[in-house]
Parts: C-alpha cells; structure tokens; sequence
C-alpha cells in the first residue's frame, strides 16, 4: 500500500543511501508514496529515472513493477539493484551518475569515450541523414557483428525455453512475454551489444553529442500467426506524450535475424515527425489521437537483415506487424539518450 503523503515526507534530491547515489533515494521514495511530483520537479525526477535505470542497468519497467508491487524499504531496493548488477556496484557509475543528475562535469572514463566516440569516422552518410530528416527513420547495418546477433538470439530463445528448431514450442506462452516483449534485460549477450561503437557514433551523430546514456531494455519475440496463435501485439501506438511540442527522442531495435516485410516486421508512419502537429489537429474533438490512429492509420513494415538497428524518431506512430511468413522476429530493443533529453509535461 502506498504511504498516506501526511505520514511520508520526500527525501531530499541529494540524500544518499549505501551506494552513494543522488536522486535514487527521492525516486523510491516518490513511487513508494504514490505522490505525483510538482510541475518544476517532474523534468528532473524523470530525466533521473532514465540516468538511474541505464547506469544501474535495471529496466525501466522491471523498476516500476518491483516498486510498485513489492513496496520494498530502501535498503531493500538497494539490495535489489546490486543483485541485479552481480553483486556491487562499481563506483565510477555512482560517479557519472552523481556528475549528470547534479549537473557536474562527467568524470575522465566517461569523457575519454564521448572523446573517442566523436573521433570516429560517421557511420551515418549525408545520404542517411537526409533519410533521417524526411522520414524520421534510419537504418545502421552491422551495428553488431553476426556472433554477436547469434548469441543475442540463443538468449531469447534460452529465456523462452523455447527451440528454433520446434514450432510447435512457440504457442507454449510464458510468464516472460508481454505482447511481443520478452522480460529479459541483463545477459552478456545484451551488455555486449549495448557497448557496440557504432550504435553509440549512430546516435551521437542524431543527438549531437556522444555523452550519452545506453538504454537497459528487453528483447521481442514475434512468432507466426497461425489459427492456433494470434498476433500478440501491441498495435499501432507511441511511447512519448502527444502534447505538443513533442520534442527530440530516438528509439531503437536491433534485428537479431533476416527479417522480410512480412515476418512481424517493425512498422513506422513514415514522416510523421513532420506532419504530426497537421494529423493531431485532424483529430476529431472528444477523440482519443491513440484510438484514431489504431483506427485510421496503417504501419508500413520494415524489412532489415541481421544487425540491422532501426532508429525512429518518437513522434512517428510504430509498432510490431503481424508474423505471416514461417520464422519468429528477434529483436533487440536499444537506444542511448543524453541526460538532459528534452521532456514535456502532462500527458495526452
């Protein structure tokens, strides 16, 4: 049960627990008392939800369910977070983490590699950039080596318990899946890809900066639909606040195989960056713009090959495809973020 807010009074955003580390103690704290944060503290507590879960590498999710259902002391939820990192915590995180939420100076390991980030040649062309800028959408091939997509997909099937090499073991659903994602987000398989070099230039060079955070997110699995197996979803949707203005965010994917059109593949509206605001005005008054575009508007799929990472821009209606060819879809969902993303309040 959440805390009545009179018996609950919110830790400074400073206070520190055993790690050392600013802004987690205010965030447990907040989630435990089931206060809304004021209009001036909700861009900074959010940005800190996003710094925290890469740094500690605890998904996003993951950290909001085990709040939400567990209501753990802080000790607790420490305990938690270094469970989840094998044991400890290595202190230069608590010291990039500490510089971003407070404003400081990134300390020498992080800036060494923003360094070595921007030294490197583009991997993103003129001609990708201006794919970017008209359609709100990219792709990087090769963002990870071929083994590296082998051993990515051995891990979704390993946490499915289920086998390429069986079909019928793909209707068994487990406690893991969640429409088409799989709750798996710590692996080495994982943590290798979200240090790839190439990702992080691809979004450095979309961001502007290479000082940038590397989502802790899960992986997909979007099997065949056949009269046994519907589509698991979710539908057509976005994952950002429809007010406007909807500024920058970037998310991504990883194909971890071949994919055709056909296959579940991800689907976007192409430039809706640009014409979101002319849409959203089209919109009938008293409609939901989420129920309109469920409605009215159809993704168009795109096909990739192993290693492949799609990026799009938020404020592009996406989402998976129905599976009508004979093999699943493997993703890998990653992004990276600065840790003064733009951010808008409420929610529509």
């Amino acid at each position: 049960m959440a805390m009545p807010h009179s018996t609950f009074t919110l830790p400074d955003f400073t206070e520190v627990g055993a790690l050392g580390v600013v802004g987690l103690k205010r965030i447990w704290a907040r989630q435990i008392s089931g206060s809304r944060p004021m209009d001036d503290e909700a861009a900074r507590e959010w940005r800190a939800i996003h710094v925290l879960t890469s740094g500690l590498q605890v998904g996003l999710e993951e950290l909001h369910c085990y709040l939400g259902n567990v209501q753990p002391s802080f000790a607790s939820f420490e305990d938690w977070i270094v469970q989840r990192n094998g044991g400890s915590i290595d202190r230069a995180v608590a010291e990039r983490i500490n510089a971003a939420l407070t404003g400081r100076s990134p300390p020498p390991a992080a800036s060494a590699l923003a360094a070595e980030i921007d030294a490197m040649d583009p991997v993103l062309d003129a001609d990708d950039l201006a794919h970017w800028e008209e359609h709100g959408w990219v792709i990087l091939h090769d963002s990870i080596a071929p083994e590296a997509c082998r051993a990515t997909a051995q891990a979704v099937w390993d946490e499915l318990g289920k086998s390429p090499d069986d079909p019928a073991s793909w209707d068994e659903w487990t406690d893991q899946q969640q429409c088409v994602f799989i709750q798996l987000y710590r692996h080495p398989a994982l943590d290798a890809n979200r240090r790839s070099r190439r990702i992080h230039k691809a979004l450095a060079q979309l961001w502007g900066t290479a000082d940038l955070w590397v989502s802790t997110d899960r992986v997909g699995f979007n099997p065949p639909v056949t009269p046994c197996r519907a589509f698991p979803g979710p539908g057509i949707h976005w994952d950002v606040n429809l007010t406007r203005p909807i500024p920058l965010g970037i998310q991504g994917l990883i194909y971890l195989t071949d994919t055709a059109a056909h296959q579940g593949a991800f689907g976007v509206i192409p430039g809706m960056h640009r014409t979101i605001d002319a849409w959203l005005d089209s919109v009938p008054p008293g409609v939901s713009p989420r129920m309109h575009a469920a409605e009215h508007l159809t993704l168009t799929p795109i096909a990739g090959r192993a290693g492949d990472l799609i990026l799009w821009h938020h404020a592009l209606a996406h989402g998976p495809t129905p599976n009508h060819a004979e093999r699943p879809r493997l993703v890998h969902y990653l992004t990276m973020f600065p840790s003064d993303f733009p951010w808008t309040p409420g929610w529509l």
